[in-house]
């Protein structure tokens, strides 16, 4: 199975998961998703205390030769065991998941166009260009719905950690995408989109 990595990047609360979710939908069946934030290091062996003060908007926060060798397997069109994170306790839970060959792959996350040797194995890379008060808009309101944080805990990382690694780490990567999104990102985009990894798609049907 030949098999395309569509990896879409961009700030915490740019809409990664959102976007990667809406085209997963549209593609149907052949496409499946990954998230970089599964591979985020276990810190079970630490306190509570300890943890809670890692900085996580940090790529070092990310266990990347296991992140880089499950990307192999998935582009190899093999079967994969991918991590499920827990972002509640900070570490992994106790079943991770069975990845199955797909042909198209979805991956998201903060990162995905930092290191080369991941960069080579994508067939189309996506960035989202958000300003930061509407990612810090979502933030706040996926945290504390989803995080169960407090406003001013996610305003004050927010301010410390998110945006000061968001132009350390994030935003340099817009020089490595194939295409740069900016808002709005309606059907229209999402359409284009669809299109472009469907000829992927197609070419390789030609070819073989």
């Amino acid at each position: 199975m030949t098999v395309h990595l569509v990896a879409i990047t961009g700030g915490s609360g740019s809409g990664k998961t959102w976007l990667a979710r809406r085209l997963r939908r549209r593609l149907g069946c052949n496409a499946g998703l990954v998230s970089l934030d599964d591979f985020y290091r276990d810190l079970s062996a630490l306190s509570k205390r300890e943890r809670d003060r890692r900085n996580f908007d940090n790529p070092a926060a990310i266990e990347w030769s296991l992140f880089l060798e499950t990307l192999a397997r998935i582009k190899r069109g093999a079967p994969a065991v991918i991590p499920r994170y827990d972002f509640a306790s900070h570490t992994r839970r106790p079943q991770p998941r069975l990845w199955m060959p797909k042909p198209i792959v979805l991956l998201e996350g903060l990162w995905l166009l930092r290191e080369p040797r991941a960069r080579r194995l994508y067939s189309l890379s996506v960035y989202l260009n958000i300003p930061g008060e509407v990612r810090l808009q979502r933030r706040v309101a996926r945290d504390r719905k989803e995080r169960s944080r407090s406003r001013a805990s996610v305003l004050r990382q927010f301010r410390a950690h998110v945006q000061p690694m968001h132009e350390r780490f994030v935003a340099p990567q817009v020089r490595h995408a194939d295409i740069v999104l900016d808002l709005p990102i309606g059907d229209v985009t999402l359409g284009k989109l669809v299109a472009m990894v469907k000829e992927l798609n197609a070419k390789n049907r030609m070819v073989s």
